[in-house]
């Protein structure tokens, strides 16, 4: 939905990252902005810092329903419930309601290439973005990998490429579909929030407003991804993990080596071997990366080079310290117990496993047995850590608690021993005390600079 902001009455709904791209957009294009958060001003300085000096009205400390009838557009941050009573009674009024995404979809003057799916989808992003930047072609990249674009429409022109990760709560209110759209996998997720069919549809949408000239990059051993070429007009593209490629165009393995299908003939990217990245996972988002590149028109020479020179994602296996012979991994990005799974199977070390946060009503079965199967030592803290531990005990193992990451972190350094790998790989969002996994994993990795620094000091005196 495009929607005239000028001279327009605008709520913007939600103050975080969203938040703040929205209003500065829309007081750019004119409107009368009003920003709009169930937080108090206490809590959102640093937005309200970031915002000084723009005309900007605030409505703070709750989502007042009345406000829908003092306004003439409404825009929704990612993550805003839908469900709130103050944008249910603007849909009453009939009030046009927007979000970022919608509307950047709407605006860019560009191609777009979009990757979505359950996991996957930052590594694959950023690896797109890199292959982008080896082939020399202008491009920006963002979207939920944490760099919000609508505020930088000006500096997009017809020939720039966006590389944009979009989740599903991105999609919820968007009516377009990028150029090319890659799904990386669409598994259980997110069941707090959603029933799965209203889920599965969202990821649905990246694709399903495409036409005939678009391409989409499906992941052909996921069913729900394999699915989604009905629902698409474009041309589709698969990936797999298999050494006979799916039918037609795509990426595959062959003979260990990552090969692109390009007009039904066979190109070397690289050998499996020379990723840097850890776990099979991996494997899977360099793959879906290639095709997306393919389809944005890169040549298999910056796809390659890309891969190589690929420092990986922070906060996703991120070795931040060793430590008198143990490793600490930083896999905060690790909200869902498929991810953990991926994450315990990337090492073949000892494993002393951290797990916490909020729960998404999401089964832990499967991976309680694999960290039975694999670790040390688990360790479960926050808001569930008690469900956590449970399900570790229920698979056969023993599981301590503890009620912050500081505080298993001190036990991790304790049981720890050389040659192990401490993970924080939670399997839960970060909600019940972090803004974000971003904020979780930086306190991990400060936590973990904080004792080296520690035992070098020691080691020194």
């Amino acid at each position: 939905m495009d929607i005239a902001l000028k001279g327009k009455r605008t709520l913007v709904i939600g103050l975080g990252i969203e938040g703040v791209d929205l209003v500065r957009y829309a007081v750019a294009e004119g409107a009368v902005v009003t920003a709009n958060d169930a937080k108090p001003e206490s809590r959102l300085r640093d937005a309200m810092t970031v915002l000084a000096g723009l005309p900007v009205h605030y409505a703070l400390g709750n989502h007042d329903p009345t406000l829908a009838g003092r306004h003439d557009v409404l825009l929704v941050s990612q993550g805003v419930p839908l469900r709130l009573p103050l944008i249910l009674e603007a849909r009453r009024l009939e009030r046009p309601i927007a979000s970022l995404t919608g509307l950047f979809l709407s605006r860019c003057p560009g191609p777009i290439a979009g990757i979505s799916g359950s996991s996957g989808k930052t590594t694959t992003t950023a690896l797109v973005d890199a292959m982008f930047t080896a082939a020399g072609l202008p491009h920006l990249t963002g979207g939920n990998i944490g760099v919000p674009l609508l505020s930088r429409l000006g500096e997009i022109g017809p020939q720039t490429w966006t590389v944009l990760e979009v989740s599903h709560s991105q999609l919820e209110l968007t009516d377009r579909s990028p150029h090319v759209a890659a799904i990386t996998n669409v598994t259980p997720n997110h069941l707090d929030r959603y029933c799965w069919e209203a889920y599965v549809q969202l990821k649905r949408n990246l694709v399903a407003f495409q036409t005939g000239d678009d391409i989409a990059v499906l992941n052909y051993d996921n069913d729900v991804a394999r699915s989604f070429s009905a629902a698409t007009a474009a041309t589709v593209r698969y990936t797999t993990t298999a050494s006979t490629p799916a039918p037609g165009d795509g990426a595959y393995l062959r003979s260990g080596v990552v090969t692109l299908r390009r007009g039904g003939e066979d190109v070397p990217i690289l050998p499996v071997a020379n990723i840097p990245l850890r776990g099979s996972h991996n494997v899977e988002n360099v793959l879906t990366a290639t095709a997306t590149a393919a389809a944005c028109g890169i040549e298999p020479e910056a796809m390659a080079a890309a891969v190589r020179g690929f420092p990986g994602v922070p906060h996703r296996l991120e070795a931040v310290a060793t430590i008198e012979g143990v490793t600490w991994v930083n896999d905060s990005i690790a909200t869902t117990p498929e991810r953990t799974l991926a994450g315990m199977r990337s090492f073949t070390e000892p494993l002393v496993l951290l797990l916490g946060g909020r729960e998404k009503n999401l089964p832990l079965e499967e991976m309680a047995r694999e960290a039975a199967k694999r670790c040390r030592a688990v360790i479960c803290f926050g808001e569930a850590r008690d469900l956590l531990a449970t399900a570790v005990k229920a698979a056969g193992t023993a599981a301590a608690t503890a009620a912050t990451l500081a505080e298993a972190v001190a036990l991790a350094a304790r049981w720890a021993q050389p040659g192990d790998v401490v993970l924080l790989s939670p399997a839960c969002t970060s909600f019940d005390a972090y803004d974000n996994f971003e904020r979780r994993g930086e306190e991990f990795r400060a936590l973990a600079w904080a004792m080296r620094a520690e035992t070098d000091g020691e080691v020194r005196s």
